[in-house]
């Protein structure tokens, strides 16, 4: 398989997986989340790049301490999931940056875990991708029902005895997996794109929960082919292009949903009425 067949069966993994994901990341409101995370998992890709590892796998570890240190200052009295999500967002970034600038001489371009290089994955990122879309899809049919009414109603579902907790870490848990995959395509910066844009997309042109669900993976899909066949036409960055790919996307969406509220039937006067008219 040559590198570009490679980077549209990567495109498609990614992108299906992580819009997948990225509809309970809309749906459950936890978009402001998933951006904080995406930023924050930077210092532990260029901790791994410089330590000559993994890079997903030193995303992957830098995301377990996010979401505890996230967890843990939403839990603080007076402060919340948003509060949490600002303060390692920024924290996190900045803490990549300079850590990138103190170490000279990386073996993988800054640029590359910024923006991504979807050319140059991996037989084992496309791998990890289609291991983690696999996860989301069994969680979710093992744990739909209950996921859907602590989405829908989670009042009701605290009133029922239910823990929420288990279940928002559950998803969270989803959330930083799919960023992590999703790193080598697209990026640090640019996966929040690729996870919130189709899902986004798709909720304006879908009606039900279900329907979300079947319809940001098409969408995250397409953006990727989309965006790397872009790439390819105009010899542009593949990252950006899929994620611009993924936004043009949720603009044809908003303005298929603005259309459906126009009344195009004009007023007919009734038969009747006309004929009176005529006749009079």
């Amino acid at each position: 398989m040559g590198y570009f067949e490679r980077a549209l069966l990567a495109a498609v993994i990614i992108g299906a997986g992580a819009g997948f994901v990225g509809a309970l990341v809309v749906l459950r409101k936890r978009t402001f989340f998933a951006q904080a995370l995406t930023h924050a998992t930077y210092p532990g890709a260029v901790a791994a790049a410089a330590l000559g590892l993994s890079v997903p796998l030193g995303a992957a570890v830098a995301a377990v301490v996010i979401v505890a240190i996230m967890l843990g200052i939403a839990r603080i009295r007076r402060q919340g999931a948003q509060v949490a999500a600002g303060i390692v967002l920024t924290g996190g970034f900045a803490a990549g940056a300079l850590l990138q600038a103190s170490i000279p001489g990386l073996p993988v371009s800054p640029e590359s875990l910024l923006v991504g290089s979807i050319l140059t994955v991996t037989d084992a990122d496309i791998a990890l991708a289609a291991a983690v879309a696999l996860a989301a899809v069994v969680v979710v049919v093992a744990f739909g029902p209950r996921i859907v009414f602590s989405t829908a109603d989670p009042a009701g579902f605290r009133a029922a005895g239910f823990r929420e907790w288990p279940v928002e870490l559950l998803v969270l848990a989803l959330i930083a997996a799919s960023v992590v995959s999703s790193l080598p395509a697209v990026g640090a910066i640019l996966a929040i794109a690729l996870i919130a844009a189709p899902a986004a997309a798709a909720k304006l042109v879908v009606r039900s929960y279900r329907g979300v669900l079947f319809a940001a993976p098409v969408i995250g899909a397409a953006s990727g082919i989309l965006g790397v066949l872009a790439s390819r036409a105009f010899a542009v960055a593949a990252g950006p292009s899929i994620a611009l790919a993924a936004t043009g996307c949720f603009a044809i969406a908003l303005g298929v949903s603005q259309l459906r509220r126009v009344p195009w039937r004009a007023r007919r006067i009734p038969v009747e009425t006309a004929e009176e008219a005529r006749i009079a």
